[in-house]
């Protein structure tokens, strides 16, 4: 087998695009096709570097004759190093057609997809990233059914500064149940509180409203010194609003009087 063929075995084994292999060793992709189709050979400092992450002998590469494992390579499988402006594994085992895991992450776009994503734009079903999509997220924009980013969009549960969710918290949150500094539901509990239905806050907006500064249809004034609502009691807030919401859910009425002594 000749080295153009070993290598782009080498790389295929691995899940590398060509791209992938031409940022690591800071060479062009032509530079990587032209090796892999034989038009030339790189230089000894790339050879070193290629033997080092394929952990084989550089011999084995040059010579006709089978591959062999490097015993003194330092770099330890299943994981490679990244070098340059880049990091990236992708695991061979897969599941429903994606791997189990994949790590890309470095300098640019460096997109990762898998069951375990972790990358600069990472999809998964858990997925860690700058820009993190899946059904767990974590990232700076995160968007899934459960999501933590500093902007956080969670069909269930949003947790972030800016954060958009049928449960949202955050220091601005919107959502069903909002949370926040800021915050505007259905049902909200925030410094400043908008809701539809039932708002909690210093300053509370909604239908019933309960709060220092409250503007609603049916409204508790909490007028203690301290903004901690000493004077209004749980029980008041829970006949306030079985009185204004007879058929609410019994969970939603122990949610909204949490913050309210017995």
């Amino acid at each position: 087998m000749e080295f153009n063929q070993k290598l782009q075995k080498l790389r295929k084994e691995k899940g590398m695009s060509q791209e992938n292999l031409a940022e690591l060793l800071d060479v062009s992709r032509q530079a990587v096709s032209k090796w892999e189709s034989g038009q030339s050979y790189p230089e000894m400092d790339k050879l070193i570097s290629l033997s080092e992450l394929f952990g084989v002998t550089i011999d084995s590469l040059l010579k006709e004759n089978e591959l062999q494992n490097d015993k003194n390579n330092v770099i330890s499988e299943p994981f490679w190093l990244g070098r340059g402006t880049f990091y990236e594994y992708k695991s061979k085992r897969t599941l429903l057609g994606l791997p189990l895991i994949h790590v890309h992450i470095g300098r640019g776009f460096k997109k990762a997809k898998g069951i375990i994503a972790v990358g600069n734009n990472a999809t998964g079903i858990i997925s860690i990233g700058i820009l993190s999509k899946g059904l767990i997220s974590l990232g700076v924009i995160s968007v899934g059914l459960l999501s933590l980013g500093v902007f956080a969009l969670g069909l269930l549960l949003g947790i972030g500064s800016i954060a958009v969710g049928t449960f949202a918290v955050g220091a601005v949150a919107i959502g069903i149940f909002a949370l926040g500094a800021l915050s505007i539901g259905m049902f909200s509990i925030g410094a400043c509180s908008i809701a539809s239905y039932i708002a909690v806050g210093d300053y509370a907006t909604g239908h019933l409203a309960i709060g220092r500064i409250v503007r609603g249809t049916k409204t508790i004034i909490d007028n203690s010194s301290s903004y901690k609502f000493e004077f209004i009691r749980a029980g008041e807030v829970r006949q306030a609003i079985n009185d204004v919401f007879p058929n609410i859910w019994k969970w939603i009425v122990d949610l909204m009087t949490l913050p309210f002594g017995s």
